[in-house]
């Protein structure tokens, strides 16, 4: 039996060098989140639209020296380039009809950040203004997000524009340039149409980060592959209860303290320690046959992959007046796909182990768990940019 396990071990170990062999694939960019901003002035509009050069590199090459960022020099070489793919990706829209673009836009790179800065004309009090973005509509490999905020008079809102919701649209009114920069003189065609119009509902809001945390979840890979790596273990109603219900509170308490900004913790230590979770519980699989107390196991390591969630939100100057909905809602989303997959998969669990090789399935599986895993270690603690 020793000799069997030293065997299945050793394989797992040649297996995981094997795939290391291969040319190394940065994975960082599998959900690419932009943060962007509209500003409504009296005078004019202004648009800020900013991403990471990885992004920069993605779209459009430039990295000569395949060092994963972007100098001066490089960035230079494919500024017009990047500058023509955000302007036909990013429509606005007054009233239904598209804007064009300012001469005087800039783009500059600010550190590891690309930021697009334009100014349009102003939006008046009856008209209704729509964001088109595309970006990456057609990538299938990369799960996009343009995280916004608004600023309208002395309002600010949020909203995320994801998957197939690809456009954002406002309905301007008079209190919406209310507490303006003093100065700004309202047109004469806001003066004589003084109607008041709704702006998008709070409803569209939430949804978006809804939306968002469920998309968040689903293109989370090793998330996914830590929650299945939990229950795939045998274990009794009581104990998948307990176990879903810590990982639950946990990543709760570090997504919340995350986006408020009262921890921080690099991704640098958050995203090897999240492989290293997925590791840990799939050797615990092999080893043990039968797991107790797991919920203590879970509730720390859902500390640490609620830290690995609050990273897309992170970035995003949410509103005081909208960080609890936006914040629930983006949780909600997750608990929603997280309780979808343990409904579906208990009762299939449930029939496993009706069946005599039950324990050779969840060794199994463990394996390819615990191999998955020590990959994404050694690429994150090596390889990471």
């Amino acid at each position: 039996m020793a000799g069997f396990r030293w065997r299945f071990f050793f394989s797992i170990f040649m297996m995981l060098l094997i795939l290391l062999s291969f040319q190394h694939r940065a994975d960082a960019h599998a959900y690419s989140a932009i943060y962007s901003t509209l500003e409504f002035y009296k005078t004019k509009t202004e648009l800020t639209y900013t991403l990471d050069d990885l992004s920069v590199i993605e779209l459009v090459g430039g990295d000569i020296n395949d060092d994963g960022t972007l100098d001066s020099e490089e960035f230079a070489a494919v500024e017009q380039k990047l500058l023509a793919i955000l302007q036909s990706n990013l429509v606005l829209k007054m009233n239904g009809e598209s804007t064009a673009w300012p001469p005087n836009e800039s783009l500059s790179m600010h550190g590891k950040r690309a930021i697009l800065k334009a100014s349009f004309p102003a939006v008046a009090a009856s008209q209704s203004i729509l964001l088109t973005d595309q970006m990456y509509l057609n990538d299938k490999a990369t799960n996009y997000v343009n995280l916004m905020t608004i600023y309208s008079g002395s309002q600010r809102s949020t909203a995320a524009i994801a998957g197939n919701n690809r456009t954002w649209e406002l309905q301007m009114t008079e209190n919406d340039f209310a507490g303006l920069q003093p100065g700004d003189a309202l047109p004469e065609q806001q003066q004589q149409q003084p109607e008041e119009a709704a702006t998008t509902s709070s409803t569209d809001g939430w949804l978006s980060f809804f939306v968002l945390g469920m998309n968040h979840i689903l293109s989370g890979y090793d998330h996914l592959l830590f929650l299945f790596s939990l229950l795939i273990a045998r274990q009794t109603f009581k104990q998948y209860a307990g176990t879903i219900t810590a990982f639950t509170i946990a990543h709760s308490i570090t997504l919340a303290l995350t986006v408020t900004g009262v921890i921080h913790i690099s991704s640098r230590f958050v995203e090897p320690a999240i492989a290293l979770s997925i590791c840990y519980v799939a050797l615990d699989n092999l080893i043990r046959k039968k797991v107790s107390y797991r919920w203590v196991l879970t509730f720390f390591f859902g500390l640490i992959h609620g830290m690995g969630f609050a990273e897309v939100l992170a970035g995003m100057n949410i509103p005081k007046s909208e960080l609890a909905v936006d914040l629930i809602s983006f949780n909600v989303g997750i608990e929603t796909v997280q309780v979808i997959i343990v409904a579906l998969l208990l009762p299939v669990l449930a029939l496993l182990y009706r069946w005599k090789h039950s324990r050779r399935v969840v060794i199994a599986c463990s394996a390819v768990a615990l191999m998955l895993g020590g990959l994404w270690l050694v690429e994150r603690v090596f390889f990471y940019v």
